[in-house]
């Protein structure tokens, strides 16, 4: 072990002691907040005149994709064992952090929306083991490559720049990771049923080891223990039961990621690893009257969980019979809906649910142009709420069409979507990540 990683797990063990004093010398501490005694989350310093600064510097550190190869060169040198917290194949890691920090350039005048969204991401991070001392070695390999890329034309201005505002996303997740050390960090689960719907469609049912609490319509990340330190999104497509199984809908997507491996090389008794639960696409204490859920392919699943949920509250209050409820799917062929045997049951025993299935564009058309015509041609759009959920091209056609349709924006929910670039300038054109970071959901269209 070299002096430099012997240093970081000096710091990394400090740490641990120090929040284990932390923790009891302050008995009134609320550790499902963190807040007693704790300093605001976003410490005020002139955020727009960094962001100018970066800005005005970028193109000494672009393109972001290289900067991004030699922090983690920096890194892994430095801290050869951190190596083992990522992924074998980096480029969804690297492209994850592009559009982190993207997300970070394009915001830092609003250091609040930062806050927020950095305090959720430490929150699900606790999962990869990511501790505050890996976050100083971060920064540290940033500063390191940020000489790298300005060479000559590297300045103090410019890396103060650059770390203060990393610092204030790293604040955030520290604080965030802190606030739910009441929770495992992620759950054991074994795949108790894996049914194929297709040539690239699977169901899975997870029986969690331990008690796994979520909302109807939320969604967690998925490890597979065939391909560790990889985690992607999918939904829960029932409510929490009694029997404490869960159930997921993946489409692969592509060779070699979790999608292929939950689909085509998983089996019953294999073991997966769940992240905390999270989203937004939950019905709320009272739903409306009328409401509308809109789902592409798989985003299919969330609709189920949300069906199961009215369902249960139609049979516990009778006053729940008189809502409204159209559900809204489409694929890109009818053929391609999955679980109709199911849906068709329950639209037979419900009166209050009516289903419409909508296939993809014919030749001319754009793939959503049939599934926005349905639901904008459905009940006054003046009247309750619609929820989305599918792919992100998908969920910006569709609430685009709902509000150029006359729907109020604030009553469209939909999940994060994959944030891009802000505007640039030329010569950083091209150089956009390609990655998946997300923001919290958002109930207005992104």
């Amino acid at each position: 072990m070299g002096t430099e990683d012997r240093t970081y797990h000096s710091l990394l063990a400090r740490h641990e002691a120090m929040r284990l004093r932390q923790q009891l010398l302050s008995p009134g501490n609320d550790p499902r907040t963190g807040r007693a005694g704790r300093p605001p989350a976003a410490e005020t310093y002139d955020t727009a005149a960094d962001r100018q600064i970066i800005m005005r510097d970028l193109d000494l550190v672009a393109p972001l994709d290289e900067l991004i190869t030699d922090l983690y060169r920096a890194l892994f040198t430095r801290h050869p064992s951190l190596r083992s917290l990522f992924p074998a194949t980096m480029a969804f890691q690297q492209e994850h952090l592009a559009r982190a920090f993207w997300y970070l350039i394009e915001h830092l005048d609003h250091p609040e929306e930062i806050t927020a969204t950095f305090t959720r991401l430490g929150r699900d991070h606790r999962k990869l083991g990511v501790r505050p001392a890996q976050y100083a070695a971060f920064r540290d390999a940033l500063c390191e490559a940020l000489r790298v890329r300005a060479g000559e034309y590297w300045s103090p201005e410019l890396e103060q720049a650059w770390t203060r505002m990393l610092q204030l996303g790293i604040t955030a997740m520290v604080r965030g990771a802190e606030s739910a050390l009441h929770e495992p960090p992620c759950w054991r689960a074994t795949v108790t049923g894996h049914r194929v719907c297709g040539p690239d469609l699977a169901v899975l049912r997870l029986l969690p080891h331990e008690t796994f609490r979520y909302r109807a319509g939320q969604y967690t990340s998925l490890e597979s223990a065939r391909l560790p330190h990889t985690w992607r999104p999918y939904y829960l497509a029932d409510g929490p039961g009694p029997d404490g199984e869960i159930e997921v809908h993946v489409r692969c997507t592509g060779p070699g990621g979790v999608s292929e491996m939950l689909v085509h090389r998983t089996v019953p008794g294999d073991e997966v690893r769940l992240g905390p639960p999270k989203g937004d696409l939950t019905l709320g204490a009272e739903p409306p009257e009328t409401l509308r859920l809109v789902a592409w392919d798989t985003g299919w699943a969330a609709m189920k969980a949300l069906l199961q949920d009215l369902d249960g509250q139609v049979r516990r209050s009778p006053a729940h019979r008189a809502r409204r409820v159209r559900l809204f799917l489409g694929a890109d062929s009818l053929s391609g809906l999955h679980d109709t045997e199911y849906l068709a049951g329950l639209e037979q025993r419900h009166s209050w649910l009516t289903v419409v299935p909508a296939a993809g564009g014919a030749p001319g058309e754009g793939t959503y142009d049939r599934l926005v015509h349905a639901v904008t041609r459905s009940t006054p759009l003046t009247e309750g709420r619609t929820l989305v959920a599918g792919p992100p091209d998908m969920v910006r056609t569709v609430t685009a069409g709902l509000v150029h349709a006359g729907h109020s924006a604030d009553r469209i929910v939909h999940d994060p979507l994959p944030i891009g670039p802000p505007a640039l300038p030329r010569f950083t054109e091209g150089h956009g990540p390609a990655g998946t970071f997300m923001p919290p959901g958002r109930q207005v269209p992104a």
